[in-house]
């Protein structure tokens, strides 16, 4: 379209007046001569019924003049008329072993290009960076790994996160997934034993080899609101050592039919792309919870998010989070679904110990001058978000008062609060009672 028609095989000038998208496909119409034409980024083109039908034509004379058309773009969406004479053709991304001798040509050209430079390559980051820029094409492999070796003259741990965020700003385009840039750390989560205990056995199948193991698919937390579970799913990306992705459900409702699945399976394919990593879905009955209300798209959703966690091959772990049992399709929480489904209840006497000092430190205060038992007696049936808040509000309370924060202010504080467990005492008393004995205690 900015050159014209040119002969590779012969050294000719480009035909300037064959630009016009129905003078190119003319002129090809017209040739009776056998030949490959291959027109780059036509896709715009396509559109026209014109276009169309001229393409239409080609093909159709095409087994007596022996004419071929090859388009070639990032995209292309054929109309329906011309797909039956047409083949479809991906190109393979570089393998391992290619993306691995691109990171070691560029560190050998940067090592060259200075006298006295000397590039450091650890094996152990190599291994990893080569996994991390699986899934892009030759050119992208080769833009992010000469960023990280011209940045520090090596190749170290240092550059694997970096090109994993270079990775995801690449590739997401559709704002359905956000990159979690800082995760918790289980040091971070109070109780959750059974949880890490789980986590940690198979952070070696997400290693630089997988270590020969299958794949985990992933775990459902189901719960209590305001116990932790949030935060548990962002510790569990760094309990298995792999970056962490959200999907936004939320995001990925449009009004226009079939365009919420469309980005669903976009949001799924680059995870899929930036494997090894873990994908939380916080709240996930709210996106698939079936009603009639919605022409269908909840159903819709659904199927397509079984669908790939039936058949997905690549290292995406799934991590889900659920308050609301009732609202979860039976077929999302079979068996297969989800290698695990851990019940996320109210906090013992141990936990909201935890969860007092953990909270008291984020702020500065001393846990020892808040006589922890009595704060632990004071908030039986608090949730860990309730607790955090009452921490919060004796602040404020003990400011206004221009005194420090004592442990009268938090018990205060929890004294006027009336827990979920008692506002909605017949809703957890329901939840706890349906996941007895069908879930796993996350503690």
């Amino acid at each position: 379209m900015t050159d014209g028609l040119q002969r590779l095989d012969l050294e000719l000038e480009p035909q300037r007046h064959a630009i016009e998208p129905k003078d190119v496909l003319g002129h090809i119409r017209a040739v009776s001569k056998p030949g490959i034409y291959a027109l780059l980024d036509f896709h715009p083109y396509l559109e026209d019924p014109v276009n169309t039908r001229l393409l239409k034509d080609i093909a159709l004379d095409g087994r007596i003049s022996g004419t071929v058309v090859l388009l070639v773009s990032h995209r292309i969406d054929l109309p329906s008329e011309l797909t039956g004479f047409s083949a479809r053709f991906e190109m393979r991304m570089p393998s391992a072993d290619e993306r691995r001798d691109i990171v070691l040509k560029l560190a050998t050209e940067h090592q060259q290009s200075a006298p006295g430079r000397r590039v450091e390559v650890d094996r152990k980051a190599l291994e990893l960076l080569v996994q991390n820029l699986s899934g892009l094409s030759h050119a992208d492999v080769e833009r992010l790994a000469r960023a990280a070796i011209v940045d520090d003259d090596a190749v170290t741990h240092s550059d694997v996160e970096t090109v994993m965020q270079a990775k995801y700003e690449l590739l997401n385009r559709s704002g359905v997934l956000s990159f979690e840039y800082q995760t918790a750390l289980f040091g971070e989560v109070a109780g959750f034993g059974n949880v890490k205990r789980w986590l940690v056995q198979r952070r070696s199948a997400f290693g630089a080899e997988g270590g020969g193991l299958d794949t985990p698919k992933g775990i459902l937390l189901l719960g209590v609101q305001g116990c932790g579970k949030s935060l548990a799913a962002k510790a569990a990306a760094s309990a298995l050592g792999i970056p962490l992705l959200r999907l936004e459900i939320g995001a990925l409702y449009t009004t226009y039919h079939g365009e919420t699945e469309r980005n669903l399976r976009q949001a799924l394919a680059t995870a899929d792309v930036l494997s090894p990593c873990a994908l939380w879905l916080d709240e996930i009955e709210k996106g698939v919870a079936v009603n009639g209300g919605d022409s269908g798209t909840s159903q819709r959703v659904l199927g397509t998010l079984l669908t790939w966690m039936a058949e997905r091959r690549s290292r995406v772990f799934l991590v889900a989070t659920a308050n609301d049992i009732q609202a979860l399709p039976p077929e999302l929480i079979r068996k297969g679904r989800f290698d695990e489904i851990f019940f996320v209840d109210l906090p013992n006497d141990q936990q909201r110990a935890a969860i007092f000092d953990i909270h008291l430190k984020k702020r500065s205060l001393d846990p020892q001058r808040f006589e922890i038992p009595r704060l632990v007696a004071a908030s039986r049936g608090f949730s860990g978000a309730e607790i955090e808040q009452a921490v919060v509000a004796a602040r404020y309370a003990a400011q206004a008062e221009r005194r420090e924060a004592s442990v009268e202010h938090v018990i205060g504080e929890l004294k006027r609060t009336r827990p979920l467990s008692i506002v909605m005492a017949e809703h957890v008393a329901s939840l706890r009672a349906w996941a007895k004995s069908r879930t796993v205690p996350a503690d």
